[in-house]
């Protein structure tokens, strides 16, 4: 419950609680961890995104349109987790999350009015364009989608590594649209939740091929996970953005630091 609650309101699935859970408090092996948590994030987005698009807090053209890059991605990630050594893509990722995180925690959110931002063809001509119920008196505040051919590039790389590190690839996909695109903070993580049950379902059917997910674990994950996305996904509508960027961007030096321990520990092990 607390995994869908953290995961339905920053948009990253809840594996990052999951996992760590799992393997070093019960024992689990990883791969049946990652099954898991595959199948925690299908909850979470199940139990969350009807919510946020109801609230108007979704940008459902921009998830349709990077779903293409996660799903590939994480199609990918399959493929290649037979051939690459973990260890140093922990490392590696480690580094990009903590980056990002500073990055994300320099960046102002904005409460009224539009942000000026470079014009994107693409974006006009897929009208990427929305708004969000953000302002104190939850007015809709306009907002513009940016670069969004380097959105579906990076939408690659999440799916990608999502498939191979087992995490929620929202904890690239938020910056990536935060950073990248321009989109606001609490859209991106309710735009975040919206997608990441599809790159997810994507990679669960072949952990599932494989035998990798245990149902009686599974099952009891999903349940919680779905009560607690239910609830988290309240908090987003009511907390302002400046609060959501600080609990996100705590939420990922935590899960850079526990990707860097697991590679360094996979390096040491090796």
């Amino acid at each position: 419950m607390i995994a869908g609650l953290f995961g339905a309101l920053l948009g990253l699935g809840g594996g990052f609680i999951l996992i760590p859970f799992f393997t070093l408090v019960l024992g689990i092996n990883i791969k049946y961890a990652i099954g898991a948590s595959l199948v925690s994030v299908i909850a979470t987005s199940s139990g969350a995104a009807a919510t946020y698009v109801k609230d108007r807090m979704t940008n459902i053209r921009v998830a349709l349109f990077l779903e293409i890059g996660t799903t590939l991605g994480a199609i990918s990630g399959v493929i290649l987790a037979a051939y690459l050594e973990p260890a140093a893509l922990y490392l590696l990722f480690a580094v990009f999350l903590g980056w990002s995180a500073l990055a994300m925690l320099r960046k102002k959110e904005t409460q009224g009015g539009q942000v000026i931002v470079k014009p994107d063809a693409l974006a006009d001509r897929l009208r990427l364009h929305s708004a969000y119920p953000g302002g104190p008196n939850h007015e809709m505040i306009s907002y513009r989608v940016t670069h969004s051919q380097l959105g579906l590039a990076l939408m690659y790389v999440a799916g990608c590594v999502s498939a191979l590190l087992g995490i929620g690839s929202g904890a690239l996909k938020v910056p990536a649209m935060d950073q990248a695109m321009k989109i606001p903070i609490k859209v991106s993580s309710a735009t975040s939740n919206f997608m990441i049950g599809v790159t997810a379902a994507t990679s669960a059917g072949v952990y599932f091929i494989r035998g990798d997910i245990i149902p009686g674990l599974a099952g009891p994950v999903a349940l919680g996970v779905l009560v607690g996305s239910r609830v988290g996904s309240r908090f987003l509508t009511a907390w302002s953005g400046r609060t959501v960027r600080v609990i996100f961007v705590v939420t990922l030096f935590i899960v850079a630091i526990q990707m860097g321990v697991t590679g360094v520990r996979s390096l040491l092990t090796n």
